[in-house]
């Protein structure tokens, strides 16, 4: 029998144990062990709230995590109640699947400021991520700032510029729904240090701008391309410009405006005691499309800063690691003998939920090409016996539905659920206790 560990439950570890499943069939036992009471990771605490038909792809997980070699191995840390090296020792093939949950780091002056957080902090915070639901973001003054050209930073903004009224459907958790209610912000500025034919926004989240109840998109018609080059983007790049010219063509006022602020970097944060403006540099683009500052400087108010320009995977003692890429090192997911990662811990937070699909066939085809019939190990049943051994309450799947059913029972009229966003809370619930 094959003993496999996969370090984190979501897109990738998941897809990583449906392709160690279809390989080896009832010839492996595959357990998915995340420091959480909840699986999915992303999927529950990254897709924006209310783009629930993303989220429905967790169905092909549960599938996955019910058949009898599969196991979730729920509120078990990884250094803390478990090591990498005790794993090793259990299990022919571990697998680390973390993600890319941590902030890049804004290195600005005045970057730890209050008032300025990052985009995993934020979008955590609304998707009732354990260790955000107490961020208490700055919603009081009218002015936000976004420094990013991606699809987070869209989802932000348009998180800040929603009314009460077009949440419904969505699984935005409680405090988020309510601060969000009383905010006074009127204006969000979105900062990209490149221009629109550099943007990473897909079709799809752009356009939801568009159709915002109090809010609508402004873009500067002199930062936009002369039309003919949209030519020579791809597709999906193509629609994207298309609607940013949409945007600058047919300006629509509403209480809320959301700025395409092009070719602008910051460069300072600053604030007594808390953000106030943010210094911002008007950039040019070379020849290779890398922005460099030109020297023109300007500010804008914002009481509130959310960073969005990246995630990186946190390191594990003992486990090699590029802090240039915020990411381990390995050879195209080769860390160590029987030691492997995938998803975002491997390429960085490249790619879509999808893109993790091959990746957990790829890593899985290695797997199988390295331990053969495997070596006897303990596997499950040995780390039962140390979790038991040091008191860890561990969640399984089955405890996982009953606290998705009390989610789903405390949930608003149309809404899918509430979250639980405290563990004691989860743990509760998953047991009855």
């Amino acid at each position: 029998m094959r003993h496999i560990a996969i370090i984190g439950s979501g897109p990738a570890g998941y897809y990583t144990a449906e392709a160690c499943r279809n390989i080896f069939g009832d010839g492996a036992r595959v357990d998915i062990i995340d420091r959480l009471p909840v699986p999915f990771g992303l999927i529950r605490t990254g897709v924006a709230p209310d783009h629930q038909s993303i989220k429905a792809v967790a169905k092909r997980y549960e599938a996955v995590a019910l058949t009898d070699t599969v196991r979730f191995v729920g509120n078990v840390s990884i250094g803390q109640d478990v090591s990498i090296a005790e794993l090793q020792s259990l299990y022919d093939a571990v697998v680390i699947a973390t993600g890319a949950p941590h902030d890049r780091k804004l290195e600005i002056p005045g970057a730890d400021l209050p008032g300025v957080v990052g985009s995993a902090a934020f979008v955590g915070w609304y998707n009732g991520h354990p260790d955000y639901a107490r961020l208490n973001p700055s919603l009081h003054g009218i002015h936000a700032v976004v420094i990013g050209n991606g699809n987070v930073a869209l989802d932000v903004a348009r998180i800040l510029s929603k009314t009460p009224e077009e949440f419904a459907g969505s699984d935005i958790v409680a405090h988020a729904r309510e601060a969000l209610a009383q905010s006074h912000i009127r204006h969000v500025t979105l900062l990209g240090r490149r221009g629109p034919h550099q943007i990473a926004m897909t079709p799809k989240e752009l356009g939801e701008l568009g159709k915002l109840e109090r809010a609508a998109p402004r873009v500067d018609p002199a930062d936009l391309p002369e039309a003919g080059a949209d030519a020579l983007l791809e597709p999906g790049m193509r629609k994207s410009v298309t609607l940013l010219r949409e945007f600058a063509a047919n300006p629509v006022a509403k209480p809320v405006t959301i700025d395409f602020d092009f070719f602008a970097m910051p460069v300072a944060i600053e604030g007594e005691g808390h953000a106030q403006r943010v210094i911002v540099e008007r950039t040019a683009l070379d020849e290779r499309c890398n922005s460099h500052g030109t020297g023109e400087r300007y500010s804008i108010d914002a009481s509130l800063v959310i960073s969005c320009i990246g995630y990186q995977t946190p390191a594990i003692d003992g486990v090699p690691y590029e802090h240039g890429r915020g990411r381990f090192a390995s050879d195209e997911g080769r860390i160590l003998p029987g030691l492997y990662c995938v998803g975002w811990a491997r390429r960085g937070p490249s790619g879509t939920i999808g893109t993790n699909k091959p990746d957990g066939v790829m890593i899985a085809d290695k797997i199988a090409a390295d331990i053969g019939e495997g070596a006897g190990k303990a596997g499950r049943q040995g780390l039962d016996a140390l979790l038991a051994q040091r008191n860890v309450d561990v969640v399984t799947f089955r405890d996982w539905q009953n606290i998705d059913t009390a989610e789903i029972a405390r949930a608003l009229p149309g809404n899918p659920r509430e979250k639980f966003t405290d563990i004691s809370e989860m743990v509760r619930a998953a047991t009855g206790r």
